[in-house]
């Protein structure tokens, strides 16, 4: 071995701390352990976490259950396969799905230019995506209904439409696309695109094979979080939605009429289904995406 290799794996071997046989502390202090990080009391924490969750959310939908097989398991089926709530259940799976692939593509797309292009005004923009989450779906509901009613001004009538159903579910669902993609974006390495582009790649097959498999984990997150939303909306379908059985009435208008007419267990059975229908979706694009970052972790 030559005198330059000796001293290269000399060099090599040396520890890190430049004393032999030691190592630093990891917190930079001899002796003294870094503190733990996150709130104190695990099992305090984690108590108080389930207790809220129980009161919140699980006693809730225990109380909906328990009260939709209240009369028996018969009355349940014939809650739920009565024509009317068939039909009514169709087409809100009808129009979430067609509200959550319109937002699937327009919510990427408003991700993109937020993230990827300065214009004038993008904070104004940026800031107008949220406001589904703090306008009161009652008001969304008046504006379509000005805009797109029997008076339009644009001279498009959607009122008591599926498209005006849509069109209010679009609305209030965008921001779950958008900010379950935008900050996969900000993150995303512009590298790999870079050195795609310059193999000759053009913009569309950079996208289809670099940045669509990195988003597709947030984008089915937030589009299962857009779909669920839509399944039980209420506040902005109730005015430019009309109401019509079997055409334009979805499942929470149909709860509420029960409820009016002392239906409260018929209501509760369609709520029970709605709940299932929304779990098995989130769980399914959840374990989905999980499994789509895996492999793209991967490789």
């Amino acid at each position: 071995m030559s005198t330059t290799e000796r001293s290269v794996v000399g060099r090599r071997r040396k520890p890190a701390s430049g004393l032999p046989g030691k190592r630093r502390p990891a917190s930079g202090l001899p002796g003294k352990r870094r503190p733990a990080s996150g709130l104190p009391g695990g099992p305090l924490t984690l108590g108080t976490v389930l207790l809220w969750l129980s009161i919140i959310v699980l006693l809730p939908l225990a109380a909906v259950a328990s009260r939709s097989l209240s009369d028996g398991p018969g009355a349940f089926l014939d809650a739920v396969t009565d024509p009317r709530a068939l039909a009514t259940l169709r087409v809100t799976v009808q129009v979430s799905v067609a509200a959550t692939a319109v937002n699937v593509v327009m919510g990427t797309l408003i991700a993109w230019v937020l993230v990827r292009d300065d214009f004038p005004g993008k904070g104004i923009v940026n800031a107008l995506i949220d406001l589904p989450f703090a306008l009161p779906t009652i008001v969304a509901s008046l504006v379509l209904l000005s805009l797109y009613g029997p008076m339009s001004p644009v001279g498009i009538t959607l009122n008591a439409t599926k498209a005006g159903v849509i069109v209010a579910l679009a609305f209030v669902t965008l921001p779950f696309v958008v900010r379950a993609v935008q900050p996969v974006l900000i993150e995303l390495d512009r590298e790999v695109e870079e050195a795609a582009a310059s193999l000759g790649a053009n913009n569309l097959v950079v996208f289809r094979r670099v940045v669509l498999p990195v988003l597709l984990p947030s984008i089915l997150s937030g589009a299962g979080l857009a779909f669920s939303r839509a399944l039980g909306e209420f506040g902005s379908v109730v005015l430019i939605g009309g109401n019509i059985p079997g055409d334009t009435q979805i499942a929470s208008q149909l709860i509420r009429e029960q409820i009016e007419t002392d239906q409260p267990v018929d209501a509760a059975a369609i709520s029970v289904v709605l709940l299932a229908i929304a779990f098995v979706v989130l769980f399914v694009l959840r374990v989905s995406g999980n499994r789509l970052a895996r492999r793209e972790a991967q490789r």
